[in-house]
């Protein structure tokens, strides 16, 4: 009996250990955690629904047959689906651990495409080709430089791509056979990391070379593969000049262009290539052309306007310049647009505040809009979903700033807490696009969310974009120093609850912000952000050294080095004295770890709280569920304990 007592004690001992041990969802060994307390395990499964939104891209259609290749995810990564007609099931074709990129049928036949990943966020991107029948997958690049693009000629003989594994820093042009990986070969031979392969000429002699100096200056090349010699199209004149897109015309004597020569915004142009000539598409529209695409033919184009964040779909027939008129798509986003083959039908990515990602096709002929992919919302009604207002205010130099304000639903009443969400780049633009998990904010904790687009954003004009640059940096802090004065005239914002937030260059701000306006603020998250420009300068990647030091000044110069240490957010981590929350990815090529580390070492010196989350498998942001799913739950730890409490 006693014996039996003693066995029944140790159960109920264990028992319990095991049902504490299940009341947390352990991270993974992946994940390193500093400061990061235990995740309830009642907390994600409350937040389960809003971590399971899927959405779906457009990548490419299958040359002789109406079926296209989409990505999306249904398990850790978004892999490659073949989809057969609207509405069809998603069959999957890769099943890979890391991202599958990519997914660029041959253009003749569609028995193989053209995929990209890497390993581990690193962005060395290597090109495969993967088979139809067979499903085997062949390594076509070196497996350890960075490959981008894969543009297939006309004829679908070849494809010609950038890699930098001649010296790990300049993107030169490569041209290959994808059936016979032995034809690669070094075509031009390039100096820096902003060099592009736009088109091939419609006789697959010549190349249209973009080389990106800064999102305001860029110029358009043509390479000529017979006689190996290269001309500049596009020559530097008085004013800097930038190119978002270009395409060779049908006769391959001019291009299809958008630029913003002559104009605050880009507008699409043709330009003649004997004698420059350029003749203005759009100049009745005063918002900018955002992208294009030229159909098969290279008769028509199809283009998207960026209207106060709002995309809006056009084509125009090339040889008359007449508009064709199109059913209107709702409010939203949109992306990937890409030309069927009978150059009547166009397919493309759209997103809406209350609608995910995903495919749809415009036939011109029928006038008819078709939806090709359905992605699961995890059983959450999104119709319900807040659409954003537009919302404006003045800043220290009375400059107006835009942003998207996201209430939270009806049921919360009173002043409500503010999340700041400051989007990357800073070459970006936040618009009204579907925030997937951030509704659980908005849904279930009445915390308003506000996407600001502060100087140096894309979408409101070249002089705009470059109000940020180099010793101008701070004046981007100061708009949103604007906008915490302006959540004080809000009746239903709560100006003493607010949380700055923000990845990539929205990171950088938010740490910058952290230090300006601690007195002001109840927390931040900072995600991959830099926390001092001069070691972020000499510590990212080689290939986009130089094109960042266009934006934020070069560390090089004495002047510029002094400024920027000055400003730095880690020399200035005692005005920190609101908790902080710094997540980064360790292979991340951009903005490396040791911008989180030195920032976190920094906190820990000074007593100021903070949590520090780095997960071994990521780069530049999360990509993996697993660890976006941690990070979310994290996330919402930090606010509930220090915004909301």
């Amino acid at each position: 009996m006693r014996h039996l007592t003693v066995i029944l004690l140790f159960t109920s001992i264990m028992s319990g250990f095991l049902r504490a041990q299940d009341d947390v969802v352990r991270p993974g060994d992946n994940l390193i955690l500093d400061g990061v307390p235990d995740v309830p395990a009642a907390l994600a499964e409350k937040l389960t629904k809003y971590s399971e939104f899927r959405s779906a891209s457009m990548r490419s259609w299958h040359p002789t047959e109406r079926k296209m290749i989409i990505g999306t995810r249904f398990g850790e990564t978004s892999q490659l689906h073949l989809v057969d007609h609207p509405g069809g099931a998603r069959q999957q074709l890769t099943f890979f651990n890391e991202t599958a990129r990519g997914g660029y049928f041959d253009p003749i036949a569609g028995k193989f495409f053209l995929l990209m990943r890497d390993i581990g966020g690193s962005e060395n991107y290597q090109i495969f080709r993967y088979e139809m029948e067979t499903g085997v997958t062949t390594l076509l690049t070196d497996g350890k430089s960075r490959n981008t693009g894969g543009l297939w000629s006309n004829k679908g003989d070849r494809i010609v791509y950038q890699s930098n594994r001649r010296n790990g820093n300049d993107m030169d042009i490569w041209v290959m056979d994808p059936r016979d990986p032995s034809s690669d070969r070094l075509a031009f031979e390039q100096e820096g990391g902003g060099w592009f392969v736009m088109d091939w000429s419609p006789d697959d002699t010549r190349l249209l070379v973009m080389n990106y100096i800064s999102v305001n200056e860029s110029y358009l090349w043509d390479f000529n593969l017979v006689t190996n010699t290269k001309t500049n199209l596009t020559p530097k004149g008085k004013d800097p000049v930038s190119y978002g897109g270009g395409a060779y015309t049908a006769d391959g004597n001019g291009l299809l262009v958008s630029t913003d020569a002559g104009s605050e915004f880009q507008r699409l142009a043709t330009l003649q290539i004997a004698s420059g000539k350029m003749n203005f598409l759009t100049s009745h529209i005063h918002w900018d052309v955002d992208n294009f695409s030229i159909s098969k033919n290279r008769n028509r184009v199809a283009f998207v306007t960026n209207e106060d964040g709002v995309h809006v779909l056009h084509t125009m027939e090339l040889t008359s310049g007449k508009e064709i008129k199109l059913p209107s798509m709702p409010i939203g986003v949109m992306g990937g647009v890409d030309w069927r083959a009978d150059n009547n039908e166009i397919a493309f990515t759209w997103g809406s505040p209350r609608t995910s990602y995903d495919v749809y096709s415009i036939d011109i002929k029928k006038s008819r809009i078709e939806r090709w992919t359905f992605s699961e919302t995890g059983g959450v009604q999104t119709e319900r979903f807040t659409e954003p207002s537009l919302v404006k205010w003045k800043s220290f130099d009375d400059k107006t700033i835009s942003g998207f304000l996201y209430r939270p639903a009806k049921q919360f009443a009173g002043k409500r807490p503010v999340v700041i969400d400051i989007h990357g780049g800073p070459e970006a633009q936040s618009q009204p696009s579907f925030i997937g998990r951030d509704n659980y904010y908005l849904n279930e904790l009445g915390v308003a969310i506000l996407f600001p687009n502060v100087r140096g954003s894309t979408g409101y004009g070249k002089t705009f974009m470059t109000l940020d640059n180099g010793f101008l940096r701070e004046d981007s802090y100061k708009d949103i120093g604007a906008l915490l004065d302006w959540i004080k005239t809000q009746p239903d914002l709560d100006a003493d609850r607010v949380m700055i937030t923000g990845g990539s260059y929205g990171g950088h701000m938010t740490l910058a912000l952290s230090t300006l306006y601690s007195d002001r603020i109840k927390c931040s998250v900072a995600i991959v952000g830099m926390s001092n420009l001069v070691t972020f300068l000499e510590n990212t990647s080689g290939y986009r050294r130089d094109l960042r030091r266009v934006e934020y000044g070069d560390e090089r110069d004495p002047k510029m080095r002094e400024y920027l240490l000055k400003i730095a957010p880690v020399n200035n981590a005692e005005k920190i004295k609101k908790p902080l929350f710094i997540i980064q990815g360790a292979n991340d090529p951009r903005v490396p770890a040791s911008e989180a580390e030195q920032m976190m070492a920094t906190l820990k010196k000074i007593g100021t709280p903070a949590w520090l989350m780095i997960a071994k498998d990521e780069g530049h942001g999360f990509a993996k569920k697993s660890n976006r799913d941690y990070e979310f739950y994290s996330t919402i730890l930090f606010m509930e304990k220090y915004l909301l409490n």
